[in-house]
């Protein structure tokens, strides 16, 4: 019985002490589809956990993204209507950014270099690696993305690929295939 009595001290004390750690767990990681790593993925669907369905929420995102990102939200005009964005954060370097209206989200950019598209796409790949050409794929784009030229992924609807890179034309021309084939990926877009 004297003996019982330290042993209960001794593990009520390291109890206690585990407290304050406990508070660092991510437990969504700890869900079974996260066991076997595979990290997040642009898909059709969506990225990681968020799809067109995902609240446009912090709790719902941050869920979405497996908890691995510091969150900040803000508002802006986009195409003349008032959009709420998410930006996820890891580090101090801006890796996703997720926009949507009325409680939905529409689009998401992704530009940490971990995530990759289905088809293994990360960013940083070179544009001849992804396309042999630009026609029938590729247009200049707009607003936000005006010095890249996005691209739709290849038998896909909602993903495409923002590509960047040295080019002395006028705005708002392609470059010639022989310019892109050294430009890089700098985002994947996944659009509703």
């Amino acid at each position: 019985m004297k003996n019982v009595r330290p042993l209960c001290l001794a593990g009520i004390a390291l109890l206690l002490s585990g407290c304050s750690t406990l508070s660092e767990v991510h437990w969504s990681k700890m869900a079974p589809w996260n066991w076997f790593g595979g990290g997040i993925k642009v898909t059709e669907q969506g990225v990681g956990g968020i799809t067109a369905t995902t609240p446009l929420s912090d709790d719902a995102i941050a869920d979405g993204l497996n908890d691995d990102y510091r969150l900040r939200s803000g508002m802006r005009m986009h195409s003349g209507k008032l959009s709420k964005y998410y930006e996820a954060m890891k580090q101090d370097a801006l890796a996703l950014v997720i926009s949507g209206e009325n409680g939905s989200i529409r689009r998401i950019d992704v530009m940490d270099k971990e995530i990759e598209s289905e088809a293994g796409v990360k960013i940083g790949a070179p544009f001849s690696d992804v396309y042999a050409r630009a026609y029938g794929a590729c247009q200049p784009g707009n607003d936000d993305d005006a010095r890249l030229v996005v691209c739709a992924a290849p038998d896909s609807q909602h993903i495409y690929y923002g590509f960047s890179g040295a080019w002395r034309g006028p705005e708002g021309l392609m470059p010639s295939d022989d310019t892109l084939k050294n430009w890089t990926l700098k985002k994947i877009i996944w659009q509703q």
